[in-house]
């Protein structure tokens, strides 16, 4: 028996249920197809950065599946063609969760079905499907804290093992991986990172490795401050499914050994994993999450308009260190700390009050890790406007922000290099420096580094009074 195994986010050979239940079976087809937004039906198509990833996580696959097609085209068209073009009896893929991806499956499986053949799928890229977790009175979760609590509750199963031998058949038709253009060309603006990253299995492995022995040590303290390297960096292997949530957690709990504590580092970090798996969780049962919010009195919030306090946002002109250096990294990277992605959306939505959906849509270009429900989720919690989000009313300052988690200079400096030899109690809030401190530190503002472009206090006031009309929209209405 010959099953068809379509690749889609699950990049990897070890713990992969439908590649391991198609391998038990018999030979296997391994299919990959690039779609575009029209043919997908995606509205939230992948970024510049993501597709860099994609290009080399699916290079590695290749390399440990030589016999892998790689297509372009639509799948609802090419996978029941290529089934009965190439005699399979089976189609075998490991779920997705997006809204388009939940639809275009179906009708896939659907199709498959009524012409006849085997089509099953598999859940991979969760550690829960989005259904199994339900509150007492059966609805989903909407508040973390109770979701995680209830996640705890349940077996989480063992990993697979790659399989032992594979069958792969061949198939004469597919493109080369180079002629899919996933790489940026003129201008290479990724040059350096294959430096960074090790997109694909064996840098998922090594790189879950490293974070257990040198960075898990401290993690619930540490996790916050982007000087240090106490963070997993596994975001983006997970999302394209480099490695499995099973085996990240299976590989945590053994660091535990047995310890249950709340406040261990391992236990902390699995509930950062929870919450990778609550944003799939709210994606499932709230398809609108990315494009409308979802609480739907915020529909009533005063937003501007403004496309340059946007782009110098996006280019890190903001004149507070500590968000220019996040997005100054983001931009040379592909990747952002996480607590200082708090930062630079609080600074993008409540400071120049633009509206949520253009940060959710800089990041989903420019991140590597850019994943719709994580990303959707997360500038909805910031804004206020998402499910258990945070307080409308806490505005980050960027300025005792910058002195509390980076508290030698050491990530601003990296990322703002004009500002390095500006002494640390002045590096959060160089407009505020003396004449003479700047002097000796070779900066002019306005020229050398720009002045801030919205003042802390009256963009607080601003977005307070904002924040007031939706207060005042929510109680008219009940």
């Amino acid at each position: 028996m010959t099953t068809l195994v379509w690749f889609r986010q699950d990049l990897r050979i070890a713990d992969n249920p439908a590649l391991h239940e198609a391998a038990r079976r018999g030979a296997v087809l391994p299919v990959f197809v690039l779609e575009t937004p029209d043919q997908s039906g995606d509205t939230h198509p992948l970024g510049g950065a993501s597709r860099w990833w994609l290009h080399h996580s699916l290079a590695e696959l290749k390399r440990s599946l030589p016999e892998l097609v790689l297509l372009r085209g639509s799948s609802r068209h090419l996978i029941p063609e290529i089934t009965r073009e190439t005699g399979v009896q089976a189609v075998f893929w490991n779920r997705c969760y997006d809204p388009h991806a939940i639809e275009r499956d179906s009708e896939i499986k659907n199709t498959l079905k009524q012409d006849g053949f085997d089509a099953q799928s598999f859940k991979a890229g969760l550690l829960f499907e989005p259904w199994e977790l339900k509150t007492g009175a059966g609805g989903p979760y909407k508040v973390y804290s109770p979701f995680w609590k209830a996640a705890q509750q349940l077996e989480v199963g063992l990993p697979l093992a790659a399989p032992a031998e594979l069958a792969a058949q061949t198939y004469r038709h597919g493109e080369d991986l180079e002629t899919l253009g996933l790489l940026p060309e003129k201008p290479d603006w990724a040059a350096g990172w294959g430096e960074l990253w090790q997109p694909g299995e064996t840098g998922a492995q090594s790189q879950l490795r490293w974070f257990l022995e040198n960075g898990l040590p401290g993690y619930r303290e540490l996790r916050d401050r982007p000087d240090l390297p106490n963070v997993s960096r596994l975001s983006a292997h997970l999302h394209f499914g480099d490695i499995s949530p099973r085996q990240v957690w299976h590989e945590t709990r053994k660091r535990l050994a047995g310890n249950d504590d709340p406040k261990s580092d391992g236990m902390k970090f699995l509930s950062e994993i929870a919450w990778r798996e609550f944003s799939h969780h709210l994606l499932y049962h709230f398809p609108q999450l990315p494009s409308q919010n979802w609480r739907s009195v915020f529909d009533n919030y005063p937003w501007r308009e403004s496309p340059g306090d946007l782009k110098r946002w996006q280019q890190g002109q903001t004149g507070y260190p500590i968000v220019d250096a996040g997005m100054r990294e983001l931009w040379q990277t592909g990747y952002m700390h996480n607590r200082v992605r708090m930062i630079v959306a609080s600074f993008l939505i409540k400071h120049l009050r633009l509206h949520w959906r253009h940060g959710e849509a800089w990041f989903r270009d420019t991140l590597v890790d850019a994943d719709l429900a994580n990303n959707s989720a997360s500038w909805q919690w910031v804004a206020g406007s998402g499910a258990d989000a945070a307080p409308y009313f806490r505005i980050f300052n960027p300025i005792s922000q910058g002195n509390k988690l980076d508290p030698e200079g050491a990530y601003v400096r990296k990322w703002v290099p004009e500002l390095r030899n500006l002494r640390t109690a002045d590096l959060f809030a160089p407009f505020d420096a003396s004449k003479e401190d700047l002097e000796r530190a070779g900066i002019c503002l306005g020229k050398d580094y720009p002045f801030p472009i919205v003042d802390h206090a009256s963009a607080r006031k601003a977005a307070l009074e904002g924040y007031e009309v939706v207060k005042q929209a929510g109680q008219n209405a009940a």
